[in-house]
């Protein structure tokens, strides 16, 4: 596979779309960054990466960080007993609903309906938090160590702006804990979670970084995170619960699991090949990337990779 042909091929379909959509403005600190940006990067299961426009430029994680506090919690959490823990706290359904919406929350007992929704996000982190005793810290140096980048950082800018603007992440912890749902006192958690959602990666860093979900658990280093059946578990949940309430659509036009984050960037897994990312920052009206979103089905689209 010739990737950076693709690739470029690929850019040259998704760029006219590239100023569609809006940047999101209920972050302040998001909404500085301009929407001329567009990069995409494949890392195959061997390391080899491959990038086209502004792939190795850092941007705000967002909710694709809630795929990997979830594999963390996975892996620190070994054998059934502890992945049967987290899935009594989380469900593994899609939504329907927008992913800060409360509406679920008190006719599902606090139960939120998935893990990369807000609420189930919270749940995720208060999880690795007790796990961990930092969980914000514990997944930056995960994201260095796999990512090959120990320069990868949180953006205090964008953390204090969640800060100042969550009070409905606030509203999603403080009704989960009314059920007993978090184990940790709410300050902490959002705490920890705006952090994560802070954190700073490329396109690169981020398409390095997944590659264990492609290598069916398998670290960088050839150490194994997760099992085999943990990753494909991951995999299946970001397929039907990855992109918000548009999962469905995504699967539809893409076919590849995939997490998405309101910074502009989504990651998508083909098993057994390698993990891609791609960055646009102006968004849908359900939060994904419009231009991102249109590569990710063009590249399925030359190459035949999906998983149906």
């Amino acid at each position: 596979m010739d990737y950076q042909a693709v690739l470029e091929e690929v850019a040259a379909y998704a760029r006219p779309l590239v100023r569609q959509g809006r940047v999101a403005d209920y972050i302040p600190a998001l909404e500085r960054v301009s929407a001329d940006r567009f990069g995409i990067a494949v890392a195959d299961i061997h390391g080899a990466v491959h990038g086209v426009g502004d792939w190795e430029v850092p941007f705000s994680v967002q909710s694709i960080s809630k795929a990997f506090s979830l594999a963390l919690v996975m892996a620190q959490s070994p054998g059934s007993q502890g992945e049967d823990g987290i899935w009594k706290r989380v469900g593994r359904e899609p939504s329907g609903t927008p992913f800060n919406s409360l509406v679920q929350l008190e006719a599902e007992n606090g139960i939120p309906r998935n893990p990369f929704i807000n609420a189930g996000a919270l749940v995720v982190t208060d999880r690795l938090q007790t796990l961990t005793g930092d969980a914000s810290t514990s997944m930056l140096h995960f994201l260095r160590e796999e990512s090959g980048n120990p320069d990868l950082a949180f953006d205090q800018a964008v953390a204090d702006s969640e800060a100042e603007h969550g009070d409905r992440n606030a509203a999603l912890a403080h009704f989960m804990a009314s059920f007993g749902n978090l184990e940790n006192p709410v300050p902490s958690v959002i705490e920890h979670y705006f952090w994560q959602c802070s954190i700073e990666m490329s396109c690169r860093d981020l398409a390095v970084a997944g590659g264990f979900l492609a290598r069916h658990g398998l670290r960088a280093d050839g150490s194994r995170l997760l099992e085999a059946r943990e990753a494909k578990r991951i995999n299946a949940v970001m397929l039907t619960c990855g992109t918000y309430d548009a999962a469905g659509e995504f699967a539809y036009r893409v076919g590849l699991p995939a997490k998405s984050g309101v910074g502009g960037g989504i990651i998508a897994v083909i098993p057994g090949r390698c993990t891609l990312c791609v960055w646009s920052p102006g968004l849908d009206a359900r939060g994904n990337s419009v231009a991102g979103a249109a590569a990710l089905d063009h590249f399925t689209t030359l190459t035949g990779w999906s998983v149906f």
